[in-house]
């Protein structure tokens, strides 16, 4: 993360003796991308190495379309039946490859175990929803709209204060960061960035559980899901400082870049990860050339494929989607506005639209799961209508 946060009682000095009111010492933690990556601090009741016992619960399998045809795509995400109401265990798979997993989720009751990825950052962007993500760092209050960005490694929960949730989630297997053109040197976000470190929300309150018995805690890695069994709360921590922890950054804040004529959709990059970018596609002002076509014109990425979640029904250069469309465009097939979109978008001063984009540098594949809200007409819909 690009700013240093802290929570908590800290001493004064890294690795001396922090003690307890009885004389003991507290346990540090040191957390994150090893010793020359960012990490954080921890300072805990007890050691977080106390594992009762670990039990394989079962292999995590995203199978692909079976159908190679290499065409346009659209899902109907929101049509997909919820499997259940966790938000961790019941995730049904989208569109996958080697660096990202996208996936879907309807949660609808909070866990009664905790959870850390241990394979990979996580991205959730909860379309619908609100609650409390709880971790180790503290709690963080979330909202419709958000991006949580989750760590590898934190263990985490929610806590949901609404009945309806819908997370669109992210996983990657690199660090989901800031765009590298957006940091200076140092880390901090530039003048010119969309959004500034006044946007993000990191955890805001610490609360120690000091609690000893049987503690599940599920752990994804290796894709295999294990249930680890803890002796003690794991949010245990009296306090803690450093750069790597949860935090969250709501697609309302994001000031869009708007120009004379249309701007390309990297001025709408928000994160970036090994092999992938997100985008975020924000009700602005249209360009203002007067001779400007505000559509996007048509394109070939030749090396990207190209995934939108639509988070209204609106999107000013597509016909028949829906909230929860995602449409897939692969690596050099070209693309672009609907017939008539693009005649039509003359004109206008603004654009209600509200979309996330996932850019990936490697080919994706659908899952199997996916299959049951696909749109069949989606790849003839630019066919020119008597």
């Amino acid at each position: 993360m690009a700013f240093y946060h802290k929570l908590g009682e800290i001493p004064h000095k890294r690795h001396t003796a922090f003690r307890k009111g009885d004389g003991g010492i507290y346990q540090e933690h040191l957390m994150g991308q090893g010793f020359n990556g960012i990490k954080s601090l921890l300072y805990t009741l007890r050691p977080p190495t106390q594992i009762k016992r670990v039990e394989r619960v079962w292999d995590i399998l995203w199978e692909p379309d079976p159908d190679p045809t290499l065409h346009l795509r659209h899902l109907r995400t929101h049509r997909l039946e919820a499997t259940g109401t966790s938000p961790v265990l019941d995730r049904i798979p989208l569109l996958f490859n080697v660096d990202v997993g996208l996936s879907l989720a309807f949660p609808s009751a909070d866990d009664d175990f905790f959870y850390r990825n241990g394979q990979g950052d996580e991205l959730v962007f909860v379309t619908e929803g609100e609650g409390v993500l709880e971790s180790q760092m503290g709690e963080l209050d979330f909202r419709q709209g958000d991006y949580l960005v989750i760590p590898k490694g934190i263990i985490h929960r929610y806590r949901f204060t609404t009945a309806k949730n819908i997370f669109y989630i992210i996983e990657s297997r690199g660090a989901v960061r800031t765009p590298s053109r957006y940091r200076n040197m140092h880390g901090q976000l530039l003048e010119h960035s969309p959004y500034c470190e006044r946007d993000i929300r990191p955890p805001s309150r610490l609360i120690t559980q000091d609690i000893s018995g049987e503690f599940p805690l599920m752990v994804k890695n290796r894709n295999v899901l294990q249930r680890m069994i803890l002796t003690h709360h794991p949010f245990d921590t009296v306090g803690w400082d450093g750069y790597y922890y949860p935090w969250a950054f709501n697609i309302s804040d994001f000031e869009p870049i708007t120009g004379r004529i249309h701007q390309p959709p990297p001025v709408h990059q928000t994160f970036e990860g090994d092999g992938f970018v997100v985008c975020s596609f924000v009700p602005r002002l249209f360009d203002y050339h007067p001779d400007s076509i505000p559509a996007p014109y048509n394109h070939s990425n030749i090396g990207a494929d190209e995934v939108l979640y639509y988070c209204s029904d609106e999107f000013m250069s597509r016909k028949g989607i829906e909230l929860g469309s995602i449409t897939l465009h692969p690596d050099g097939m070209p693309h672009g506005p609907h017939p008539g979109k693009a005649e039509a978008s003359i004109g206008l001063k603004e654009t209600k639209e509200m979309a996330v984009m996932v850019d990936t540098f490697k080919p994706l594949f659908v899952a199997k799961t996916a299959l049951a809200c696909e749109d069949p007409d989606y790849q003839t819909s630019w066919l020119e209508q008597p």
